[in-house]
């Protein structure tokens, strides 16, 4: 299992370190969604002859399988884009269907942009505050201070699960508890965390949990919005349209049960297949084992890291406390040139701000560079990279 499994490293001596931004598909997954293209493909909920209900079939088991994987049943699994569709839904919906002058949102300043420009547009159409808890010297969310902010006039926490910059792994049991303490919804970020570890919804205490299919070896174009039958029974739809209504008239229409009832129009079937099958291959890989891989090889990229004073990383230290991705800084190179210079070596990272500017601020920094590992990623990639950075010194002078 594992490399082998994927085609793109057929190409080569590719040292592929960015799936944090998106992860590469293994065989199984294109093979699903090829088949589903070619031999079953049609409408779903639509059509009363056999090749629809077979598409339909298989759509709705995708749902029961994703739903399964963290422990939800599949009533309450929403099919979406994507994580950041999913987060405008909650915010659009659940945030400002609610919010007034007084309230609070409290989110964290280590935050991806999808996780706080809905939330920043909800506030200044409702007038509720954006409330902002800090960070410790480890780079994790201060919980004490999350404590200090959360009282009576919160009605919503939305908190990374995962950090995709950082890496830090916040105590999302904990942080439900607090937030439950006040009346107050807790919604998670998932985008990073589903794919990287373990997820049960009953022990993790979440409100509401998103993520997306192609960070976690699944397609683009499809998400997941999860959230208790009562959020999602009490929330208005996001979008009209077909298949998520019960009747309709000129003047006025009523919704379909949960989850038709948030999903407009022809969903994302074949993307859904796709990730049914990525779902697949991780259980089979075994959660427990992708999170111990994730640990070790970051563990390993810390250490190296660690020897070189040209170096600056940002994120926790202890691997148990964070996860795969790694940003980091150069001194005397900028990000961008970095990148491109690896690039040259075969090693693909990422640079830039990582839409987490408000981050960016904080740590002083214009941009990082961020190497990110999965189950396919193995040491040898680390030290292709920190290869990569021997020629960066090189060429910028730098002993």
């Amino acid at each position: 299992m594992a490399r082998s499994d994927f085609p793109i490293f057929d190409r080569g001596d590719l040292a592929f370190l960015d799936s944090a931004a998106s992860s590469q598909k293994p065989n199984s997954v294109l093979e699903a969604m090829d088949e589903m293209y070619r031999v079953s493909y049609a409408n779903v909920h639509r059509g009363a002859y056999e090749l629809s209900a077979v598409s339909t079939d298989a759509y709705e088991q995708a749902r029961q399988n994703v739903a399964a994987f963290i422990g939800a049943p599949a009533e309450e699994v929403v099919f979406t884009r994507g994580a950041t569709t999913s987060l405008n839904m909650l915010a659009f919906r659940w945030g400002r269907d609610r919010l007034k002058p007084g309230d609070k949102i409290v989110l964290s300043i280590a935050e991806h942009h999808a996780n706080l420009v809905p939330w920043q547009m909800a506030a200044q159409r409702t007038g509720a505050e954006l409330v902002f808890a800090p960070l410790d010297l480890d780079y994790q969310i201060d919980v004490e201070a999350l404590r200090g902010l959360i009282d009576d006039a919160v009605k919503i926490v939305s908190i990374t699960g995962m950090s995709n910059v950082l890496g830090s792994m916040p105590p999302i049991p904990v942080i439900a508890e607090m937030t439950h303490a006040v009346g107050a919804t807790l919604i998670v970020d998932g985008a990073q965390l589903v794919p990287h570890a373990p997820v049960d919804v009953k022990t993790l205490g979440a409100d509401a949990l998103v993520f997306s299919g192609h960070k976690m070896l699944g397609p683009t174009g499809i998400g997941v919005l999860w959230a208790t039958s009562e959020l999602l029974n009490a929330m208005e739809p996001f979008e009209g349209g077909g298949d998520m209504i019960e009747t309709v008239s000129l003047h006025s229409s009523t919704w379909a049960p949960i989850p038709q009832k948030h999903e407009a129009g022809t969903p994302p079937f074949v993307q859904a297949v796709g990730l049914s099958a990525a779902v697949d291959y991780l259980r089979a890989y075994g959660m427990d084992n992708v999170r111990a891989h994730d640990m070790e090889i970051t563990a390993y990229a810390l250490e190296k890291l660690g020897q070189r004073p040209d170096i600056t990383v940002y994120g926790p230290k202890n691997v148990e406390r964070r996860g795969g991705a790694v940003a980091f800084t150069m001194d005397g190179v900028h990000p961008h040139d970095l990148a491109t210079i690896l690039d040259e070596h075969g090693v693909a990272i990422r640079a830039g701000n990582h839409c987490a500017r408000p981050l960016m601020d904080h740590l002083g920094v214009p941009a990082t560079a961020r190497m990110s590992f999965y189950l396919y990623n193995t040491t040898s990639d680390v030290d292709q990279l920190l290869d990569g950075l021997d020629a960066a010194g090189a060429i910028f002078g730098i002993e």
